[in-house]
């Protein structure tokens, strides 16, 4: 049975940082790129960034580039999204999610989910 499970969020003032983080457990987490998506209250569920299966590559969506990192660690079947310089309009639930090969970037290319995290970025 695949699990993803979420860790790390909570409250933060705007301009601060936060990281999160997403562990693995039944599949091979090396085969898989690993993305994070979140969604904010009203919203639609919006990709955030992925990263690849080695690691080597990463695709930032436009509103996070420059602010947020995605790393993993295969060793650890963990990937973490680190989030700085963070903005109200940063609030939301963030999930992560292990897809197929390369950078996707449509959640319809992944396969597994975890249950999300709240992060709620104060003005």
């Amino acid at each position: 049975q695949v699990q993803l499970v979420e860790s790390g969020g909570e409250l933060v003032q705007a301009g601060g940082s936060l990281g999160l983080s997403c562990a693995a457990s039944g599949l091979t987490f090396s085969s898989y790129a690993m993305g994070w998506f979140r969604q904010a209250p009203g919203k639609e569920r919006e990709f955030v960034g992925t990263i690849s299966r080695s690691g080597g590559y990463t695709y930032y969506a436009d509103a996070v580039k420059g602010r947020f990192t995605i790393s993993r660690d295969n060793a650890k079947n963990t990937v973490y999204l680190q989030m700085n310089s963070l903005k109200p309009e940063d609030t939301a639930v963030y999930y992560c999610a292990a897809g197929r090969a390369g950078l996707p970037t449509v959640q319809s290319q992944y396969s597994y989910w975890g249950q999300g995290t709240q992060v709620t970025v104060s003005s």
